[in-house]
C-alpha cells in the first residue's frame, strides 16, 4: 500500500501543476491560437535572418516591409468584413491598382494638363486623395448593390470588377506607363524613402502607443467591473500592459530610429 501512494502522489501533484497552469492561462484571456501564429511568424523571421546572413531582421529591411504591407493589411481589414458575411472580393486588388493609377493621373495629368492649374500646387495631393477615397466608395457601392439587391453571386460580380479594373489601367491613355512625379507630400502619404517621422516623433508615437495600450486595458476592466463580469487578475493585467509597451518601445528602437 505504501509503495502504491508513493506512486501515485507524483502524479497527483503533476496533474495540479498541470491544472494550475491551465487554469492561469485561460484567466490570462490570451488567444492562443494567436499567440502561436505569432510564435510561428517569429520562427520564419529568424530562420530567414540566418538564411539572409543576417539582412533580414535589420531596421532598414523591417521598415521596406512595413511599408510594403500597409496597403494589403488595410485591404485584409475590409475583407474580413467581406468573408464573415459568406461573401468573397475577387477585384480587390485590381481595384487598388485601378484607384492608385486614377491618383497617380489626377496629379501628373489631369490637373496640369488637362485643367492647365500647373504642376505642384499645394492642393494636388488633397484632391487626388479625395478623388481615389469617394471612387473607391463609389466603385463599391456599385458592387455591393449589384450583389445585395441583384441578387448577383458575389463571385461572379467581382470576377467581372477583377477583369474590369485592371483592363482600365491599360486603356486610361497610358498602356500601364509609370507616372510620375508624383506630388511629395501625396508620396509622404504613403511612407517611401522619405516618410520617417523621424526620431523624436518616432518616440513620441512609441509613447502614445504605450498610453493608448494602457488606456485599453484600464478601461476594460473598468467596463467589466461595471457589468460585474469576471476580471482577470491584476498582476496579468498589469504584466499585459508593460510587455505591450515593452514591445511597442523596443519595436520603435529597433525599426524607427535604429
Amino acid at each position: 500500500m505504501t509503495d502504491i501512494h508513493q506512486e501515485t502522489q507524483p502524479r497527483g501533484d503533476q496533474h495540479s501543476r498541470r491544472r494550475n497552469w491551465r487554469e492561469l492561462l485561460a484567466s490570462t484571456e490570451i488567444d492562443t491560437r494567436l499567440a502561436g501564429m505569432v510564435g510561428v511568424l517569429a520562427v520564419i523571421w529568424v530562420a530567414f535572418h540566418i538564411l539572409s546572413g543576417g539582412d533580414f531582421l535589420t531596421s532598414r529591411n523591417l521598415w521596406n516591409l512595413s511599408v510594403q504591407s500597409t496597403s494589403i493589411a488595410i485591404m485584409a481589414t475590409g475583407m474580413v468584413l467581406i468573408i464573415v458575411s459568406r461573401n468573397i472580393d475577387l477585384s480587390v486588388g485590381s481595384l487598388l491598382g485601378f484607384l492608385g493609377y486614377v491618383m497617380a493621373m489626377v496629379q501628373t495629368r489631369w490637373i496640369p494638363d488637362t485643367f492647365g492649374l500647373g504642376f505642384g500646387q499645394w492642393y494636388t495631393w488633397i484632391v487626388a486623395i479625395a478623388v481615389g477615397v469617394a471612387l473607391g466608395a463609389l466603385l463599391g457601392a456599385v458592387q455591393g448593390s449589384v450583389i445585395a439587391y441583384g441578387g448577383v453571386p458575389a463571385f461572379i460580380v467581382t470576377l467581372g470588377g477583377f477583369l474590369v479594373w485592371r483592363g482600365l489601367i491599360f486603356r486610361m491613355g497610358e498602356q500601364g506607363q509609370t507616372l510620375s512625379p508624383l506630388d511629395e507630400t501625396f508620396r509622404l502619404v504613403g511612407g517611401g524613402p522619405n516618410g520617417s517621422l523621424g526620431e523624436w516623433k518616432s518616440w513620441v508615437f512609441g509613447a502614445l502607443g504605450c498610453v493608448a495600450t494602457c488606456a485599453t486595458i484600464w478601461f476594460s476592466r473598468r467596463r467589466r467591473k461595471r457589468y460585474d463580469l469576471a476580471l482577470r487578475p491584476l498582476p496579468v493585467d498589469v504584466g499585459i500592459a508593460v510587455f505591450g509597451c515593452a514591445v511597442i518601445l523596443l519595436g520603435v528602437a529597433y525599426v524607427g530610429v535604429g
